[in-house]
């Protein structure tokens, strides 16, 4: 049940809704390491959030709604947030989203999101608490990370008594002002009420976890700026202390491609659904001008060896493009699995040999005796998705199999195309190869 709480006698601070983008020289060693290495977009309050981290241990969350079975590559500079925070002695709130995930972000959103069965939400909030481990220490110490659902609290909300205790603090008008919102209804897409209450949760989510845990930071992606503020404002009307918002910059690569997206699906951050291999390869393939930003971001090397790399020109900067690769994949999946990856890498590249750890496909030893289409193997072994996308890989000479260009879409590959290592290797294009194995 809710308790009744005043409204605060004072004035709310317009202060804490201000946009900044400066880059001030910064006390605290978390606001210092986030700017030179380019996380910041927006603070509420600069001064005010710096002095309070130079002073005192800080709890701050960001939020991750339970959409999918892991979280993409895309996530990875809000995770880096998190894991600066606790390697600068503050504690860390990773906020899953298991209320809140029922509704659905309609942040800058062309439609609404499906919406999830509880049964659905818990399978993938298991999955994406394990995408955490490698970046955050948890445990119940005073700089312990946390991981906390908001259905604990969102779930056993009286809706009556939410609506006078919490909803009267929200002016429609401002809701409508919001750039998540005006985008969305200048596109002439519907918004529907229930999407309409998302912004509201998220902000109690903000007040909630000042309650229970003392955050005074809430931070994201900086589509998020709206509803993060939403929290500051219903925070000072329901008597919390000052809260502060900081968001980061919504990365693209320099061509302009969304981060942690390719032409064939996400870049999932678990290892059950793409191999460190694959997610090596991904970072291997950034393209030149993004290899320094994407240094300070998503790995934690000293900024003068940073500098050193990123200064690299003409052939060198694919060796720089390596150490990036191995540094953020050893981050996520180990070094062993890093070094396996960039060693898988080197032999097929540069030797032209058949690594055996390159990510493997079983199928069923009947198939290959009787021999099977082509078609289907590639869209099989995830080199495509459907198969006409398959043919069209094959009519304009993109695939091969064990590096011999294939041309004919009828092609079936059976027992005769095994390699003396038991194994086919399929490949579309240069980078991506794939070992189909009998079994």
């Amino acid at each position: 049940m809710l308790k009744r709480r005043h409204r605060a006698h004072h004035r709310v601070d317009p202060t804490p809704f201000r946009k900044t983008k400066t880059m001030s020289a910064f006390k605290s060693d978390f606001l210092r390491i986030l700017s030179e290495r380019g996380f910041i977009h927006q603070i509420s309050d600069e001064t005010g959030l710096d002095d309070l981290f130079a002073k005192e241990i800080v709890t701050a969350y960001i939020g991750f709604d339970a959409t999918a079975k892991s979280l993409h590559a895309g996530s990875l500079i809000q995770i880096m947030m998190l894991h600066w925070m606790q390697q600068t002695g503050h504690r860390p709130i990773a906020l899953m989203g298991g209320g809140t995930s029922m509704i659905g972000d309609p942040s800058f959103k062309d439609e609404a999101r499906k919406l999830l069965t509880p049964e659905g939400i818990e399978e993938n909030l298991a999955g994406i608490r394990r995408n955490f481990q490698p970046y955050l220490s948890f445990g119940d110490g005073p700089r312990d990370a946390l991981m906390i659902n908001n259905a604990d609290w969102l779930l056993g909300l009286n809706y009556v008594e939410f609506l006078r205790d919490v909803g009267r603090h929200f002016s429609v008008n401002r809701m409508l002002s919001f750039d998540s919102v005006k985008l969305r209804l200048d596109r002439e897409q519907s918004l529907s009420f229930l999407e309409f209450n998302y912004m509201i949760l998220q902000a109690y989510d903000f007040v909630e976890l000042n309650k229970r845990h003392g955050t005074r930071l809430q931070m994201g992606g900086s589509d998020q700026w709206g509803n993060i503020v939403n929290g500051i404002d219903l925070g000072h009307r329901m008597g919390t202390p000052q809260l502060y918002a900081l968001t980061s910059p919504l990365l693209t690569t320099s061509s302009g491609a969304k981060m942690g997206k390719t032409a064939s699906g996400a870049v999932w951050l678990d290892a059950e659904m793409m191999s460190a291999y694959d997610f090596w390869q991904y970072w291997r393939n950034t393209e030149d001008a993004d290899v320094g930003r994407f240094l300070k971001l998503y790995t934690t090397m000293p900024m003068d060896e940073i500098a050193r790399l990123e200064a690299l020109g003409g052939a060198e900067i694919n060796e720089a493009k390596k150490v990036l690769a191995t540094e953020i994949t050893a981050m996520l999946h180990g070094r062993q699995a890093a070094d396996e990856a960039a060693e898988t890498a080197r032999k097929t590249f540069e030797e032209g040999a058949l690594a055996e750890t390159l990510p493997t496909v079983e199928v069923p030893r009947a198939d290959i005796d009787g021999g099977v289409g082509l078609l289907s193997l590639l869209v099989t072994a995830g080199l495509a998705s459907s198969n006409g996308e398959a043919r069209r890989h094959i009519k304009g000479g993109a695939v091969r199999i064990n590096d011999v260009a294939v041309d004919d879409d009828r092609r079936t590959v059976g027992t005769g195309d095994m390699t003396p290592e038991g194994v086919i290797k399929l490949s579309f294009g240069r980078k991506k190869h794939v070992l189909v194995r009998p079994v």
